[in-house]
């Protein structure tokens, strides 16, 4: 008896040949869009979100991860490309002109007759010579402050105007050097970018210290105090919002007053504790 295929009636049903077309093509679709923002002289792209919001940028991580993408190829290779600048940071872009460029050849090839069991063998030979060359011709250097600038400042100014990437370029640097650890990984976490609404790219500095971005809470609060304890929390002092989006029902203005007020009980009670906290330190 003949084997039956369960399918979806809305289901498309392609061919090999014609599923490597598709396949090709996506791969070739989505390369086309990522060419022309490749090096300095790349133009911008605008992105514009289902909320209006506004995003111009020739970074290829930021469009591959803007971007929606259907096809399950295009989206196989924008998340190897993603992963690419994960890991080192750069090579977005390039990494998707390259697999275009591989998938082109290898349609050539294969309508000339070649099995694609064959190119994909290629492929794996030519990845060997490539890793043999590279390993002959690479050059050892330090990883100091000098060479640092030099390879931050050839990929910033792939995605940024040249004089914001030179302005960047000393202040990424020395924010990864001031965080380095002998003998340790990076922990990018301790480096934390703080937007200033009234302020420009081009007044971008690197603060060696905390940035409390807090005023006074009080307009009775001294403006300026000396010999004065300061301690560090990671915990809230405010009203804390929750993690998810929740809502809250009152049948009565009693009701809400009650939450108003437990929620002022818990904050003071943390604030008694600092208090504590503060005698004990003081009477020591």
């Amino acid at each position: 008896m003949a084997a039956i295929n369960m399918l979806n009636p809305k289901a498309e049903l392609a061919r090999a040949s014609q599923a490597l077309a598709v396949n090709i093509s996506a791969a070739k679709g989505i390369q086309d869009v990522m060419k022309t923002n490749l090096g300095p002289k790349g133009t911008m792209k605008m992105l514009v979100s289902g909320a209006g919001d506004i995003k111009i940028t020739k970074d290829g991580n930021v469009l591959l991860h803007e971007m929606q993408i259907q096809h399950p190829t295009a989206s196989l290779i924008a998340r190897a490309s993603t992963v690419q600048d994960d890991i080192f940071g750069d090579g977005t872009t390039s990494t998707v002109l390259l697999i275009g460029e591989l998938l082109k050849q290898a349609e050539l090839f294969i309508s000339e007759g070649v099995h694609p069991r064959l190119v994909a063998e290629g492929f794996d030979l030519a990845r060997d010579k490539v890793l043999e060359i590279l390993e002959k011709i690479k050059i050892q250097w330090e990883a100091n402050r000098e060479n640092l600038i030099s390879v931050a400042r050839t990929s910033l100014r792939t995605k940024v105007h040249p004089q914001l990437a030179d302005l960047l370029t000393e202040v990424c640097v020395d924010a990864v050097l001031a965080i380095k650890e002998v003998d340790k990984p990076i922990d990018l976490h301790m480096i934390e970018i703080m937007e200033m609404q009234h302020r420009t790219e081009l007044d971008t500095q690197l603060v060696r210290g905390l940035v409390l971005d807090h005023g006074a809470r009080h307009p009775d609060m001294p403006k300026r105090v000396e010999n004065a304890y300061i301690l560090t929390c990671n915990v809230s002092l405010e009203y804390e919002k929750t993690e998810v989006n929740a809502g809250f029902f009152y049948k009565s203005a009693a009701e809400r007053e009650k939450l108003v007020q437990s929620e002022r009980v818990f904050i003071e009670h943390r604030v008694q504790k600092n208090y504590r906290l503060e005698e004990k330190s003081v009477w020591r």
